[in-house]
Order: C-alpha cells, then sequence, then structure tokens
C-alpha cells in the first residue's frame, strides 16, 4: 500500500504548506520592502540630498536586517511548537477515502453515432420537358428518367454499404469502449479491494500491516525540511508492542546565530551568536517535543487498539565533530504504556519535563552526543523477543517507482502529465511498456500527445524510434518518453525528425517533487 501512503503525506503536505501560507507572504512583504528600498537608495541621483540617499540606503540595509531576523524567528517558531502543531491534526488514517470512485465517461460515438444522409430522388429525377416541344422530347426524357432511376438505385446500394460499414464500426468501438471500461472497472475493484484487504489485515493485527499502517502515520507528520525523518519499526504481536527507532535532527537544526544586527558605521551586518547554553536548551526542547509527538501520533492513530506499549529510541546520525566519524548514539529513550500517556494532557505540558515523567533516559548533554542506553536495542528486538513472531522494517516513506505495482505506477505518470495540464485517457499496457494517446488542449500549441512510460534500466534507439512511428501513426503533435532508467547516447539520436522529448529518471523525480509534490526514489534491484 505504498501508493496510498505518499498519497496521505502528499495530503499532509499540502495542509502544512496552507497553514505556512500567512508566513510566507510576510516573508515575501519583507523582500519586496527590502528590494524598494535598495532601489530608491539606487536611484537617487548624484546631484540629491546626500543626507537623504544615505537615509535611503540605511533603511535598505536594516530591512534586509529585518528580513533575516524574520527567518530566525519563523523558523525558532517551528522547533517551539513541534508538538503543538500536531495536536491539531487527526492521526488516524481512514482507509476508505482512499478507495478509487469508478469514473467512466459516456461512450461518445463521434461521426459514426450519426446516420449518413440517405440519397434523395429528387436530387436525381430529370426536369419534366415542358413547352410545345412536350411531345417531341417525351422519349428523350423516358430514357432520362430511366437513367436516374439505374444511378439512384446505385447511390441508395452504395448508401446501404456505407452504413453497413458504419454500423459495423460503430459496434466494433462500442465493443472497445466496453471493454475499457470493463478494464478501468476492473482495475478500481481490484485497487479498491486491496484497500480493504489491508484495513482487514491492520483490524486483525497482521503485523505486516500493522508496521506498514503506523509507518504511513509517522510519515503523513509533516516536519520542517531539514528533519531527516527516517525510521525503523518492529512489531510484537503477542505483547502489543510497537518498537520505534527515529532519527533525529542534529543540533545544527538550532539556529546558531540568535541574531543579526546593522552597524551604520562599519555598514556591516553583524551575526551575533546564540549562547551555547540555549542552543543545548533548545535542542534538548527539541528532541523531547519529537519523542513526544511520535508517541502521540500513534497512540491517536491507533483507534483499533492495536498497541499496549510503545518503545521509543531517538537516535542521531551525525559525524562527531571531535574524531570526525560517524556515529549514531541515542539521545533519548522512552517506555510508554497506551493507557498512561493518553491520560497526558500534552497541550499544557512541559515536553523535557512530561519526558522525564514517563521515566526516560535522556542525554545530559545532546548537543555534544553523550548517548544514553536505549530502553530495548532496536537492532536486538530478534534475541529479546526470539519466541515472538516480529516484524521489523526499515521505512522510508518515498516509494520506490521501480517496485510499484504496474496500475500505481501508471497512475502516478498519468497523474503527473494531468497536473502539468495534458488530459491522459487511458493507458495501455504492453509488456512493461505503458502507452497513452493524450490531448493538449492549449490552442495553436496543443494537439495529440503520445506517452510512452517504462522503467527499464537502459532505453535505447529503439523505443525511441517505437515514439516516432506512434506520434507518426496517430499525426500526433508531440510525443514523451518516460523511463525510471537512462537513455543510451545513441536514443537521443532516434527522433526520426519528429518533436520528442526524453525524461529520465533523475528527471522524472524532478516533475514529481516540483508538480505532484511526490518525494519519491528509484532503486533498481
Amino acid at each position: 500500500m505504498g501508493i496510498i501512503r505518499d498519497m496521505q503525506r502528499v495530503q499532509a503536505r499540502q495542509a502544512h504548506d496552507a497553514a505556512r501560507t500567512a508566513v510566507v507572504r510576510q516573508r515575501e512583504q519583507n523582500r519586496r520592502t527590502t528590494d524598494l528600498a535598495l532601489a530608491a537608495a539606487q536611484q537617487a541621483s548624484a546631484a540629491a540630498d546626500e543626507r537623504e540617499r544615505r537615509r535611503l540606503y540605511a533603511e535598505a540595509r536594516a530591512a534586509e536586517v529585518d528580513q533575516a531576523n524574520a527567518g530566525l524567528s519563523s523558523h525558532l517558531d517551528d522547533l517551539d511548537n513541534l508538538l503543538l502543531s500536531t495536536l491539531a491534526v487527526d492521526d488516524h488514517i481512514d482507509l476508505d477515502r482512499f478507495k478509487k470512485p469508478l469514473v467512466v465517461p459516456d461512450f461518445d460515438p463521434g461521426p459514426l453515432g450519426r446516420p449518413l444522409p440517405a440519397p434523395s430522388w429528387e436530387s436525381f429525377a430529370p426536369p419534366p420537358p415542358t413547352g410545345l416541344g412536350r411531345k417531341v422530347l417525351a422519349d428523350r426524357h423516358e430514357r432520362q428518367v430511366a437513367a436516374a432511376r439505374a444511378a439512384f438505385a446505385d447511390a441508395q446500394a452504395r448508401h446501404a454499404d456505407a452504413e453497413q460499414r458504419r454500423l459495423r464500426q460503430l459496434a466494433a468501438r462500442e465493443q472497445e469502449y466496453r471493454q475499457q471500461r470493463d478494464l478501468v472497472a476492473a482495475r478500481v475493484a481490484a485497487y479498491n479491494a486491496e484497500v480493504d484487504r489491508f484495513a482487514t489485515a491492520v483490524g486483525n493485527g497482521d503485523p505486516t500491516s500493522v508496521v506498514e499502517y503506523f509507518g504511513m502515520v509517522l510519515g503523513n507528520s509533516v516536519y520542517p525540511d531539514d528533519f531527516p525523518q527516517h525510521y525503523r519499526l518492529a512489531f510484537l504481536p503477542r505483547e502489543r508492542h510497537l518498537v520505534v527507532e527515529y532519527q533525529l535532527p542534529s543540533v545544527e537544526v538550532v539556529p546558531a546565530v540568535k541574531e543579526y544586527r546593522y552597524d551604520r558605521a562599519r555598514d556591516v551586518i553583524q551575526a551575533v551568536g546564540r549562547p551555547a547554553a540555549e542552543v543545548q536548551s533548545r535542542y534538548l526542547h527539541v528532541i523531547s517535543q519529537l519523542a513526544l509527538r511520535t508517541v502521540h501520533e500513534i497512540v491517536e492513530a491507533d483507534r483499533g487498539g492495536l498497541v499496549d506499549l510503545i518503545v521509543f529510541n531517538g537516535i542521531v546520525d551525525t559525524v562527531d565533530r571531535r574524531t570526525g566519524k560517524t556515529v549514531r548514539p541515542c539521545l533519548v529513550s522512552l517506555r510508554a504504556p497506551r493507557a498512561e500517556f493518553a491520560a497526558i494532557k500534552l497541550r499544557h505540558v512541559d515536553p523535557v519535563a512530561c519526558v522525564a515523567h514517563l521515566d526516560a533516559r535522556v542525554s545530559a548533554q545532546p548537543a555534544e552526543l553523550a548517548p544514553v542506553r536505549a530502553v530495548v536495542d532496536f537492532d536486538r528486538v530478534d534475541s529479546l523477543y526470539r519466541d515472538d513472531v516480529d516484524v521489523l522494517a526499515d521505512l522510508d516513506n518515498r516509494p520506490n517507482l521501480v517496485t510499484l505495482p504496474s496500475d500505481e505506477f501508471e497512475g502516478v505518470v498519468g497523474d503527473l502529465f494531468t497536473i502539468m495540464g495534458l488530459q491522459m485517457g487511458y493507458a495501455e499496457t504492453t509488456g512493461d511498456l505503458a502507452v497513452w494517446t493524450a490531448v493538449d488542449p492549449r490552442p495553436l500549441f496543443g494537439g495529440r500527445v503520445v506517452v510512452h512510460a517504462t522503467r527499464a534500466d537502459h532505453v535505447g534507439p529503439d523505443q525511441v524510434r517505437t515514439l516516432a512511428d506512434a506520434v507518426a501513426r496517430v499525426g500526433a503533435t508531440k510525443g514523451i518518453l518516460v523511463t525510471t532508467g537512462v537513455f543510451d547516447p545513441a536514443a537521443h539520436t532516434q527522433n526520426g525528425g519528429r518533436p520528442l522529448e526524453l525524461i529520465d529518471g533523475s528527471n522524472l523525480l524532478t516533475l514529481l517533487a516540483d508538480h505532484s509534490r511526490l518525494q519519491a526514489r528509484i532503486a533498481h534491484a
């Protein structure tokens, strides 16, 4: 159910972005103020009053300092509200809302739905003779009528043949439509059945599904961009324990600069350092909030009562500045019984004091990476619970495009180009190649677009020629070839003179991040 997890994360990121709109607007306003002030100072003519020029310049520099300090303040607000920001979010995931509705457009026969106009005798009948020569011309008229009747009969026969062809083509198109409709219905039904299966498995406490579900919950939690958000889970169904190893941000997440000041006399912007004691205190506050937030999200999401106890180990994967070696010390470790934790009023607690109340083991000097012994060593879960059935998962919440089921990969690609403005239609799959005949609705520049998507490691000139042939066959204005791999050098020279665009795996990831807000990965076996 990786695609569901990703969809959930995209929705959470969108909600987070909406909440940050006011902050972004304020930053943009500060930037505009700075730019305008600088522009005003630069445009002051040499003949202008020197005092006014200096005033405008000082205002510009002050605005620059204000903007930098606003950025610091905004980041600190994010850190201070790590716990409070999640309390307004319902962390339970209603899997039913990921079911897809069956949306099939009505059958459109196009011109085939209109009967061909039948020939009319009036358009074949010769005009009757008139005047004094009527009797003389009667024989000729009869011959003309006979010829017209023969031509009319021939036209009727040809019309009947054409109508039969139209009806056969209409029936074939209807059959194709029904097949496509049934195919879409089958895919939607299969997908929805998989959602039901997963929801049932979670409700029944299936270990693999439980780990996947809580992985979705943690992946749904939106943190500042400089948080690593990597975690490992182990579920022990007999004890009903969930063990979480969560990667903490390093101490650098706390800004080393306390504030910026402008020295008018020297015309420099100075960075005032943050005292080491404040960095230590703020970092302890951050990791304490993160521990409480993670446990809270699991408890709130667990409406089925699957977990009785949560073990949280917060580790940091960083470089020890004293030795230059990579280290992974555990800085906070706690064991939280569900019932006890649920009774805590998190909105009113001091996070550091609350973690101490839970008898957590917390580093005395987290900024110096002083470790504590984990309550349960995640890497020893197997040996500690040897008699139990346990499931461990090292979770990277980014979906792997290579291992997605075919219909989910087609959905990712189809949704991407739909967001980018194409009308995608249905995908047809042949082997490892998914094919769309899309429409670019833009006037002048639009038209039919052929999209091919493959998950091959290497794409050579043959696949490019296949796309070029498809573009020519349907009279498309453009062809797009997408792959999760790379293009061989010769592939770029095989466009057959057609307007083709080749998108490799790296560019595909960038497009997904920029347009679909989907952070994905490509990991070939």
